[in-house]
């Protein structure tokens, strides 16, 4: 539910920890394919599983 979603983030961004917090993404139900990134130019592509070592994505 976006609106939970929205008052999670004000509520985040009001500590000092999370005062850059923004939503960067959002579940559907399809496609079943996996995660799909929007690029800076619009366009979508898949991000891959991780290979070898399970680090965390640093964005």
């Amino acid at each position: 539910p976006s609106a939970a979603a929205d008052q999670l983030i004000q509520t985040m961004q009001n500590h000092s920890a999370g005062c850059h917090s923004a939503i960067i993404g959002h579940v559907t139900a399809t496609p079943k394919r996996g995660v799909l990134m929007t690029t800076g130019f619009g366009s979508q592509r898949i991000v891959d599983r991780l290979v070898g070592e399970q680090l965390p994505r640093i964005c």
